[in-house]
């Protein structure tokens, strides 16, 4: 068993077989399907990476590997999936037992390509079709201690933030605030309200997108390619390097949700609209980049499509048994809520990640169906001071950009046989 322990960490691949069945007989025997768990962004010791494209089976369309069956004089590859004699491009006409090409090292069964002329990091820094881009979403309905502690986390991982990054920033509590850093000098924030739903159309017309550059008659509204100019998605999304001291300004700034709350009533907090304004905003201005929502939520969404309870606290949470019975008014609806966002969020290729930091619930359970269908990670704990969320939220940028797997795309090339 530690022989496949070590195979798996060297591959980050894991089957519930460690050998595949030879025969259809032997196939529908087994119980258990034959299936594998891979780890696209595992960090691998070691990993070579070759500059030119991969040399594949012309009938199953498998890579050249350590596995396949070679004929050195007469230049052949036999594909162990489907057992396809192919004959090795002229590239290839020096290979002998002495002089193998990479892909074929035993030792080699986990192996990168770089296309050429696909090289990512060879882009200009500024390109926003090329940068990573975060938008932070901040509760503000939390006691003054748990926003000490959100500032300090937050104020540590943006110095950690890729210098070509760009970020954005939007608050909520009774309102949605949506923050202007392009301009340092002067604090401005566009405000939305937290019971209205508002579509991408009344967004860009409400924070002034085409003051100075008219908006198209027709057509779909997605970036500086279709009306929006780069000044007005500057506004909003500007280069970690850039707007450092802008967004700590106003992270410093900021203060517990000034609007009073009557001591027999929950915070009125709009979750749902302030995640729909940022799916909004991202969708208008970075279409098909590689973006991330980043929620830090401290308490249950009492406001707007997507409430999971009223601001009564007569009125208790849903439980679990509430769900069983089907006794759970807002249950429903906040999924259905979640379900859309979740659909234009894979749409636009943007991620929803979820850090709910509260001893009360917050609404994972209407909430999970968005932060699973975009690849989005959940992080619990019982307060922003807590270890759990510092750690987890350094080790997010402490990754690299590489390895977020932002605006990545996985090709299943590998043949079935049944």
């Amino acid at each position: 068993m530690a022989e496949f322990l070590e195979l798996e960490t060297q591959d980050g691949v894991r089957m519930p077989w460690n050998v595949l069945p030879g025969t259809k007989q032997e196939a529908s025997n087994c119980v258990v399907p034959i299936s594998a768990i891979y780890t696209p962004i595992k960090p691998f010791p070691n990993l070579p990476v070759l500059p030119y494209a991969p040399l594949r089976c012309r009938t199953c369309c498998s890579v050249l590997n350590p596995f396949s069956i070679v004929d050195f004089a007469a230049k052949i590859w036999i594909c162990p999936f489907c057992f396809q004699r192919n004959h090795f491009p002229p590239q290839y006409e020096s290979i002998s037992e002495e002089h193998l090409p990479a892909e074929l090292f035993p030792q080699y069964t986990t192996i990168e390509y770089e296309y050429p002329g696909e090289n990512p990091s060879s882009s200009s820094s500024s390109s926003s079709s090329s940068s990573p881009v975060f938008m932070f979403v901040v509760d503000t309905c939390i006691i003054e201690e748990e926003m000490a502690f959100l500032r300090s986390a937050l104020s540590q991982a943006i110095d950690l933030l890729p210098d070509n990054s760009l970020v954005g920033l939007i608050t909520f509590g009774t309102l949605v605030y949506v923050h202007e850093l392009g301009f340092g000098q002067l604090p401005k924030t566009y405000v939305f309200k937290g019971s209205k739903d508002v579509s991408k159309e009344q967004l860009l017309e409400h924070m002034s997108f085409f003051l100075k550059k008219p908006k198209l008659p027709a057509g779909v509204i997605a970036g500086s390619r279709d009306g929006l100019s780069c000044e007005s998605i500057s506004r909003f999304l500007l280069p970690a390097s850039d707007c450092g001291f802008a967004l700590n300004s106003v992270l410093e700034e900021l203060q517990k949700d000034p609007w009073q709350v009557p001591t027999d009533q929950r915070a009125t907090r709009c979750t749902s609209t302030a995640l729909s304004v940022a799916a909004c905003l991202l969708g208008a201005c970075v279409p098909g980049s590689g973006a991330r929502i980043m929620a830090f939520v401290g308490g249950p969404s009492t406001e707007g499509p997507g409430a999971i309870v009223s601001k009564n606290l007569s009125e208790p949470i849903r439980s679990h048994k509430d769900l069983d019975k089907d006794s759970a008014p807002y249950y429903y609806k906040a999924v259905r809520f979640y379900e859309g966002l979740a659909k234009q969020l894979v749409h636009q290729g943007h991620v929803l990640d979820l850090f709910a930091c509260a001893l009360d619930q917050v609404g994972v359970a209407e909430l999970k169906v968005s932060v699973e269908r975009t690849g989005g990670l959940v992080v619990l704990a019982e307060s922003f001071g807590h270890s759990v969320f510092k750690d987890s939220l350094r080790r997010v940028f402490q990754s690299g950009d590489n390895d977020l797997g932002l605006s990545a795309k996985i090709e299943d090339d590998v043949p079935y046989f049944p």
